[in-house]
C-alpha cells in the first residue's frame, strides 16, 4: 500500500472499519479502493443535500469563504472555474454576482469537460477534495488549469490527526474517501508550484501558483 498523494510506503492502518490508512509522510488519510462508494450511492448522497440559495447556513459558509480567502484578490480575477459545483451552484452564482466569468463543472450535474480547454485566474473547489479517489492525479490536473500567479481556493474540513480521526464526524459521510490537514497542504506547497497565502487551518485554504 502506498499513499495516494505522495506515494510514500510509510503507511499506518487506522483501527476502525478496517479501511482507513494514514500516511506518515504527508499526513493524508485515505480509504482502500474496494471501500469506495458506488456511483449510485454518491449520487443519492448528493441529491439528498439541501444545497441551495434557500439554505441560509449553506449560503453563509460560501459568503465567509469568499470574504476570508478570495475577496482581497478580486482585482486579479476575471475567469473562474467552480470545480465540483454540485446541483445548486450557489458559489458560482455568488461569484457571478461580483462580475466574474464562471465556468461550472461537476461530474454528476455539469459534466461538460470543455472546462479543460482554458486556464483560469481562480479555481474554487468546495467540499470536493474529500471525494477525490486519485488525489495526486486530480490535484495535478487542477494545477495545470491555473494561470501563473493565479489562485486555487479549497474548502474541505482538515482532519484532526491519526489519534482523533476515529471520533471525527466528517469521516462518517460514506462518500468522503480522502482527508487532508495543513501538513498535507504544505506537502503540496513543497512539491508543486503552489504557495499557501492564507488558511484558517480548519476548512479553508488558498494557494497562489508560482
Amino acid at each position: 500500500m502506498k499513499c495516494k498523494l505522495c506515494g510514500s510506503e510509510k503507511i499506518k492502518k487506522i483501527s476502525i472499519e478496517d479501511k482507513y490508512y494514514y500516511c506518515e509522510n504527508c499526513e493524508l488519510i485515505f480509504i482502500e479502493p474496494n471501500s469506495f462508494p458506488s456511483y449510485k450511492k454518491e449520487l443519492e448522497v448528493y441529491e439528498g443535500h439541501d444545497n441551495n440559495h434557500e439554505n441560509e447556513g449553506y449560503v453563509r459558509r460560501f459568503r465567509n469563504f469568499i470574504n476570508t480567502l478570495i475577496v482581497e484578490h478580486m482585482e486579479d480575477i476575471e475567469d473562474v472555474l467552480e470545480f465540483g459545483c454540485g446541483p445548486g451552484p450557489v458559489l458560482a452564482d455568488m461569484l457571478e454576482e461580483r462580475g466574474l466569468n464562471v465556468v461550472k463543472y461537476d461530474p454528476f450535474f455539469y459534466p461538460d469537460v470543455d472546462y479543460k480547454n482554458k486556464k483560469y485566474d481562480l479555481i474554487t473547489s468546495t467540499e470536493v477534495f474529500e471525494h477525490f479517489w486519485k488525489p495526486k492525479k486530480e490535484v495535478e490536473e487542477l494545477i495545470e488549469l491555473i494561470k501563473e500567479k493565479a489562485y486555487l481556493a479549497v474548502m474541505t474540513s482538515f482532519h484532526p490527526g491519526f489519534e482523533e480521526f476515529k471520533e471525527w464526524w466528517y469521516r462518517r459521510d460514506s462518500t468522503h474517501v480522502t482527508f487532508y490537514n495543513l501538513d498535507t497542504f504544505k506537502y503540496l506547497e513543497s512539491n508543486y508550484p503552489l504557495k499557501i497565502i492564507k488558511t484558517n487551518n480548519e476548512n479553508g485554504i488558498i494557494f497562489q501558483k508560482e
